[in-house]
């Protein structure tokens, strides 16, 4: 699945925030023209409907880019689990150091009189296992640049059905676990930003989980052509739901859905 009214310039924000990341991840695929007979994939975009913000009740619509590319089986590179080299490949097992990418804390809206904090690059471990139409992976991660600071963990189970010739489900449950510096830096509230907003200062004593699961139909419309169509709800727990930015200002629920256009090539 491609993981979530309109305003002024609504995808200006998102499309810069992916930028550095796309270009690194196109920089590969050119810049290695001895491999572009192995390369595979799809690439499109799509618009989702989603919170200004993690933690957000306040929703946007904005753009998407679909950017699934595959070198054999040594590379894979897509906007969910960032640039993946497989190193290691037992059986079914599969264990690959990633470079992805965090999103920070746009401040607009509700959190207009706080300072922004800026997204940036993670350095990761992702350990799967495929069985039938099963996929499930562990991974964890820490920010390398940018304000995010800690170290997230996650599990998930993908799992990939055809409905029919033209028709495949999908459907993801994860939960994810975020330490107590990757909470502050997200769901703090500093005596700067407090004094600004009227918000009471907040100290997150722990970190959090996130529960959320995904769904996605789509449609091939032709061999090369396919149109998809998605939702997925997640659910704030610990010290991210006991902040005010989502206790007060927002929700411990987030929603997404959104549809998407893409090539394979």
């Amino acid at each position: 699945m491609t993981t979530l009214v309109s305003r002024a310039t609504p995808s200006s924000s998102t499309c810069k925030r992916f930028t550095p990341w796309l270009a690194a991840a196109f920089s590969i695929a050119l810049t290695a023209p001895a491999w572009g007979d192995s390369w595979e994939g799809s690439i499109g975009a799509g618009v989702t409907y989603s919170p200004d913000y993690l933690g957000s009740d306040d929703y946007d619509t904005r753009a998407w880019p679909v950017l699934n590319l595959a070198y054999g089986d040594q590379l894979s590179i897509n906007v969910r689990n960032g640039i993946e080299w497989h190193a290691v490949r037992s059986g079914n097992w599969t264990a690959s150091p990633f470079i992805g990418y965090t999103f920070g804390r746009d401040n607009k809206g509700d959190i207009s009189q706080f300072e922004k904090v800026d997204g940036g690059a993670t350095l990761g471990l992702r350990v799967s296992y495929q069985q039938g139409f099963w996929r499930y992976s562990v991974a964890g991660s820490t920010p390398v640049s940018g304000d995010v600071e800690g170290a997230k963990f996650s599990a998930n189970a993908a799992l990939r059905m055809p409905v029919s010739e033209r028709t495949l489900f999908t459907l993801t449950p994860s939960v994810t676990y975020s330490n107590e510096k990757w909470t502050e830096s997200l769901f703090g509230v500093s005596v700067q930003d407090s004094a600004r907003s009227g918000v009471a200062a907040y100290t997150p004593d722990g970190g959090y989980w996130r529960m959320g699961v995904n769904a996605s139909l789509s449609y091939f419309l032709t061999p090369e052509w396919t149109a998809t169509g998605f939702v997925g709800a997640t659910h704030l727990t610990g010290s991210a739901a006991d902040s005010p930015i989502v206790d007060e200002l927002g929700s411990d629920w987030q929603a997404l859905t959104g549809v998407s256009l893409s090539y394979r090539f």
